[in-house]
């Protein structure tokens, strides 16, 4: 789940990731084949590998919450915060997609693991990262709506 302190507008702003440095190999390797997609294109290919049938819903999350994910059985779901600005959204979708796909046991799972959530969600996002960067590189987001 990728979460903000605050969502006013203002704060939110405040709380934005700064691009990294440097994106890992893999990240960059794995994120090639999401560039550029649409939101369905994104679905249909999470689907794919997934074997889910998911659904992507644009709603008003608790403070804090920049998208969050569910699963039960075939089906899934994927919630972004509707208060994000598009370039947000995509980042959320990517991040939480990045979940379904490498995260199958859920956030419970891996809270119990000696691996770290910190790790968890820099993972996630490195991904995410990956995936929107020839976009984020080059301003070209203003057609997403």
């Amino acid at each position: 789940m990728l979460q903000v302190n605050n969502l006013s507008t203002e704060d939110l702003y405040e709380t934005i990731p700064s691009p990294p440095d440097e994106i890992p190999l893999w990240a960059t390797n794995e994120g090639k084949a999401w560039h550029r997609l649409s939101e369905f294109e994104i679905l249909a290919r999470a689907e794919e590998i997934t074997g889910l049938s998911l659904e992507l819903m644009f709603e008003a999350l608790p403070s804090g919450v920049w998208g969050i994910h569910l699963v039960k059985g075939k089906r899934g779901r994927i919630y972004i915060n509707s208060i994000l600005p598009l370039i947000w959204r995509r980042f959320a979708l990517f991040h939480e997609a990045y979940h379904l796909l490498n995260h199958k046991k859920g956030a419970r799972f891996w809270t119990h693991t000696f691996e770290s959530m910190e790790s968890f969600e820099n993972r996630a996002d490195s991904f995410a990262w990956a995936a929107l960067w020839p976009e984020w590189s080059e301003g070209d987001y203003s057609d997403w709506a």
